[in-house]
């Protein structure tokens, strides 16, 4: 089966500090928190950053489902954790529904049609 593709955006806080404070913290990301990714059924996640702005891009199985994997973070202690350490460093895009974190983007182009 082919890996579905969202790309996913999200700003952090607009200082040096907390910057390179998403950046160390994503360099030693635990076992715990990958494995969580990982049994959710994604299968590529990377997370790019320009100024304050986050860029992620998932590739997952079949089986993955947005709300499932909520479901599932939402009942693992060790992802609660990361969340609250993230949200601390994390600001929402000006267009962002109340407590909307991740906003899936549109695609709006594809060089393979």
């Amino acid at each position: 089966m082919e890996n579905r593709r969202f790309c996913l955006a999200l700003d952090l806080k607009d200082d040096s500090e907390t910057i390179a404070a998403y950046i160390h913290h994503h360099r030693q990301v635990s076992s715990e928190i990958v494995k969580s990714i990982k049994d959710a059924d994604v299968t590529v996640m990377d997370i790019y950053l320009t100024g304050n702005r986050l860029f992620m891009i998932m590739e997952v199985g079949d089986t993955f489902d947005f709300d499932k994997k909520a479901q599932m973070d939402a009942e693992n202690p060790a992802v609660q954790a990361w969340e609250n350490l993230m949200s601390s460093l994390q600001q929402p895009l000006p267009w962002s529904k109340p407590g909307e974190k991740w906003i899936v983007m549109e695609r709006i182009f594809s060089l393979n049609g």
